[in-house]
């Protein structure tokens, strides 16, 4: 039986994506996956070995790398500038930067929730309304994907209780952008993962008591499906 659905992917040909936290992970999945499609990616990470090892891996030249800290909001609208100025014009953004820190609850201080929530929440906003606008000056609209957690609606686990709180955060920011931008054709969604195998997921917390590779282990057992 035939569909009509479009071929995932479709319409991201030549079109500039910004995919931040793209040294590692999730943020260096989406990377590739979007240069899958023929977009020309704009991966962005302060973590400069790894932000290499993606663009070694990406190997086409019309792709761009920037080393950033997303926890400098003040020079984030330079950053969209200088995305546009080598890459073109923005047409979507993939937010997936994140800063985790498991930690007992009683011994978050609030230099571990600034740090936090600095990446996560504060950082996302100035940089959804930098692209967002970048996006509307073009006239061509453009799409923003920000990543969140599951375990913003199920709760922190495993001593990640500021994280979580910003992730929340994440998504109520997204509705905002996504009454503003979407009647002007930039459309704004968030994403929240489930547990996924990176470095951020591995309970460091316990590492302590556990037995080398029993971390995903613990990994797979908080998750319904038990994979």
């Amino acid at each position: 039986m035939s569909s009509n659905r479009p071929e995932l992917g479709a319409g991201l040909e030549g079109k500039t994506v910004l995919v931040t936290g793209a040294a590692s992970g999730i943020g260096q999945a989406s990377a590739l996956a979007f240069a899958e499609t023929g977009a020309r990616v704009v991966a962005v990470d302060i973590n400069e070995t790894g932000l290499q090892e993606t663009m070694d891996q990406l190997g086409e030249p019309n792709h761009l790398g920037i080393r950033f800290n997303l926890a400098n909001t003040s020079e984030i609208p330079d950053l969209v500038k200088e995305v546009e100025k080598k890459s073109g014009n923005l047409w979507a953004l993939a937010h997936v930067a994140a800063a985790l820190r498991r930690q007992p609850l009683d011994e978050v201080t609030e230099t571990d929730w600034d740090s936090q929530h600095d990446v996560n929440l504060k950082a996302g906003f100035f940089l959804n309304r930098s692209a967002g606008n970048a996006m509307l000056a073009s006239g061509q609209g453009g799409r923003i994907i920000n990543f969140s957690s599951s375990a913003w609606l199920t709760g922190p686990v495993w001593g990640s209780d500021a994280y979580v709180a910003s992730k929340a955060g994440v998504v109520a920011m997204s509705k905002g952008f996504a009454r503003a931008f979407g009647p002007h054709g930039v459309l704004v969604n968030t994403i929240a993962p489930g547990q996924v195998d990176t470095r951020c997921s591995t309970p460091t917390l316990l590492q302590k008591l556990l037995q080398p590779g029993e971390s995903i282990v613990r990994l797979a057992e908080s998750v319904v499906l038990k994979k």
